[in-house]
């Protein structure tokens, strides 16, 4: 093959596919996230400052919905009662299984972990201490939800500021994301689930965060709920990374002397049992 047909054949494969950035004619535009401007970046510091760690109040004293409970339609309450009968048996069908993330309302009425804010050019990031710091976005650059959301235990968030409160509307949840009672008992959204938050300071070190849930395949009436966060700037309560699934591993070395994380073993029925045991298989050798 000659230079002059390599080159022919280069230069029509380029002329055949469209220019690097550019919209094949008929097709839609993408649309961008445009860079902030100084301007972006200074009105930032108009809004409420809710830089800081936010730890949430005990469950004992900011329970969620205070004495209100969810209205559930007649068919799931039957099933709800159930579910807290085993509670108080000590059975409790712990919704917090398998190191799936909480998700709303959880993460606000139930969660145990801190969470931070990072307030930026259009959106509120919120990271949380909760397996390997999952982090929710809520968009505030005006964009409405998607037509057809792709379901995640978050949801998508869109937001706007009125005053010194960031008002937030969620949609798009998992259908098995729960609608939690306690630690323990909780009943799936099934679908549909709407959430609408308001978070405001109440003080200088102080946030509250009230919720609304509509889920109108579970609950007969939209339920609300509240709780509130304290600020601490102490570095002793930095979020650190947390993973949920570590604690199902022990520190182990492999055959070349590598090391690695191994299961941690369990006997006949489930339970998990010491690695430094003799009833634990050998793996390795244990550090």
């Amino acid at each position: 093959m000659t230079f002059d047909r390599v080159a022919i054949g280069v230069l029509a494969a380029l002329l055949a596919v469209p220019a690097l950035g550019q919209t094949a004619p008929g097709a839609e535009a993408p649309v961008i996230n445009r860079a902030p401007t100084r301007a972006d970046w200074t009105a930032i510091a108009d809004l409420p400052d809710l830089s800081g760690v936010w730890t949430p109040g005990p469950l004992d004293r900011y329970g969620p919905g205070g004495a209100e409970a969810p209205q559930w339609l007649p068919a799931i309450a039957t099933q709800v009662d159930r579910l807290k009968q085993l509670d108080a048996e000590g059975r409790p069908q712990n919704i917090y299984t398998n190191c799936l993330p909480e998700g709303l309302p959880s993460s606000v009425t139930q969660t145990l972990n801190s969470v931070e804010f990072l307030v930026t050019p259009g959106r509120v990031t919120v990271l949380g201490e909760f397996d390997g710091n999952r982090l929710r976005r809520i968009w505030t650059d005006g964009r409405p939800h998607p037509a057809d959301p792709d379901p995640t235990f978050s949801g998508h968030s869109i937001g706007h500021w009125e005053g010194g409160a960031l008002v937030v509307d969620t949609v798009g949840f998992l259908p098995e994301v729960f609608i939690p009672l306690s630690q323990g008992v909780g009943f799936p959204n099934n679908g549909d689930m709407h959430v609408e938050e308001r978070l405001a300071l109440t003080g200088p070190d102080t946030l509250r965060v009230d919720i609304v849930v509509h889920a109108p395949k579970v609950l007969a009436a939209p339920w609300h709920a509240s709780r509130t966060f304290t600020r601490h700037r102490e570095r002793s309560v930095d979020l650190a990374e947390a993973s949920c699934r570590q604690g199902d591993f022990f520190e182990d070395t492999d055959a070349q002397g590598n090391a690695v994380f191994s299961p941690i073993p369990k006997d006949a029925g489930g339970a998990p049992v010491p690695p430094d045991q003799p009833t634990a298989p050998a793996t390795g050798h244990h550090r």
